[in-house]
């Protein structure tokens, strides 16, 4: 799962097949080209460069496009960057982006002014739209970063967006979905088709039983004490604890069992059934085992809801895996501020995304008094919300952007978020084809997953705070 969560750009600096004294310099490409590499490294961006191609390390004509593309497919790089070092080659970035089949940002330069002589050196501008055409042409998707300088925010909020959006892609490149068991009989609302999944995005959902599971976590709590005996401690040294060490020996027995399954058989993310029978693995609620595998990377969304586990890859993924995601059900509106909506679910947010205002809770669950479920408020911090689902054929992302606000206090795991206009959200999820799962991240991120479904041809961003004119107007 872990190359999965790490990026690297493929870096592929261009300009135009001229020298001249004033005009198409070949110094001053070559200046643009070791600064762009300068601000990418003071980033921390893993890239690679073409360096290997000529003494320059930039690609001036279309015939060296193959030689560039094989070395990226051998590089196996996640995207690539194609900054115009002056006018630029169209025809060899097109090609390049066109045989490599990845996430392609396209930017230049800010050109300087022309000379006290009236001469230019660069025009990169210029070939930026020349560029941007050819890679219509040869049906490649691309991100277009405005043309700036080097310190102009722009460049790294477009291209942390960028990275962002390409974390997602590759996340969903042969997506694991491990399913646990079945969906509860009354839930129609988490169907989903595997065979449509796998056509569309290539998503596998690989099943286990729970008779399977519990075999694994018998063995587990006979032979593998030492190993509990920590994570109990663990669990006592950093959650209020309102339940038996018993309970959190089992809860550690559940959280090792699936850990160990879903590494066994490479999977991202788990819909797990969570009542009945998992319920009798362990004698314990196994919402805080999800919120402690959630923490670890590994999303695990109760009820079975596939859609929701897919969800929440998005979510992490968008944050380049450096925040956990929570999900949560749509409950009730505030009941004193009407744009406001209470995000719950029975104890499974990860503790990561916790109130830092008093120490996390372990307690049991609201309807039978079974541990062990988290017990907390959300942080008050920026929140997007998200859905992936469908309708017919037709798969979408919900996305709305809001942010924590002062409610009433409940049991398990829950925030208030406020929203510009929630009626709006709340009709949009009604009439679908969403349900009331969604998954959450504590940032704002709608640029991210706006740009990520431009790489996801069967995937159509459906954006409800911010709108997609405001998103593209941030994308600017």
């Amino acid at each position: 799962m872990n190359n999965k969560h790490t990026l690297k750009l493929g870096v592929v600096p261009t300009r135009r097949n001229l020298t001249g004294e004033f005009f198409c310099n070949v110094d001053v490409a070559q200046a643009n080209k070791k600064a762009t590499e300068k601000k990418l490294t003071e980033m921390g961006i893993d890239f690679v460069n073409i360096d290997f191609l000529n003494e320059e390390g930039i690609i001036y004509s279309g015939l060296d496009a193959k030689k560039v593309a094989d070395y990226m497919i051998q590089e196996k790089v996640d995207a690539l960057f194609t900054p115009h070092c002056n006018f630029g080659t169209e025809d060899a970035i097109a090609k390049i982006g066109k045989m490599v089949g990845k996430p392609l940002l396209l930017w230049a330069p800010r050109d300087p002014a022309p000379d006290s002589e009236g001469n230019r050196c660069t025009d990169s501008q210029c070939g930026l739209m020349a560029t941007g055409k050819i890679l219509r042409q040869f049906g490649v998707p691309f991100t277009y970063m405005t043309n700036c300088t080097f310190d102009d925010p722009t460049f790294e909020r477009t291209m942390n967006y960028f990275l962002g959006a390409v974390s997602i892609v590759k996340s969903m490149t042969h997506l694991r979905i491990g399913q646990i068991g079945v969906r509860p009989e009354e839930f129609w609302s988490v169907k989903c088709n595997e065979l449509q999944l796998l056509e569309q995005f290539g998503i596998e959902v690989v099943p286990v039983s729970m008779i399977e599971l519990k075999q694994q976590y018998d063995a587990i709590m006979a032979n593998e004490g030492p190993r509990l005996d920590e994570i109990v401690a663990y669990y006592k040294e950093t959650f209020e604890v309102s339940v038996d060490d018993d309970a959190l020996r089992r809860t550690a027995a559940l959280v090792c069992t699936i850990k160990d399954w879903a590494e066994a058989k490479e999977v991202s993310a788990i819909a797990s059934s969570c009542w009945g029978p998992m319920r009798d693995i362990g004698g314990v609620a196994s919402c805080f085992a999800f919120s402690e595998l959630t923490d670890m990377g590994l999303p695990v969304i109760c009820e079975t809801d596939v859609h929701g586990a897919v969800t929440s890859v998005i979510a992490q993924a968008a944050t380049r895996w450096t925040k956990a995601s929570f999900f949560a059900d749509i409950t009730i509106r505030h009941p004193e501020n009407d744009n406001a909506e209470l995000f719950w679910h029975c104890g499974v947010f990860p503790k990561s995304t916790a109130s830092k205002a008093k120490k996390p809770g372990i307690g049991v669950n609201f309807d039978e008094g079974r541990p062990t479920v988290g017990n907390f408020l959300l942080e008050d911090s920026p929140v997007t919300v998200m859905r992936f689902d469908c309708s017919g054929d037709k798969y979408s992302l919900l996305v709305a952007e809001g942010k924590t606000v002062p409610g009433p206090a409940t049991k398990g795991t829950y925030g208030w978020i406020e929203f510009k206009d929630w009626p709006k959200l709340e009709h949009k999820v009604v009439t679908g084809p969403y349900i009331h799962h969604v998954a959450g991240v504590q940032d704002h991120i709608a640029p991210i997953l706006y740009e990520a479904c431009k790489y996801i041809p069967a995937l159509t961003p459906d954006m409800a705070e911010p709108t997609e004119e405001e998103v593209q107007a941030l994308l600017r």
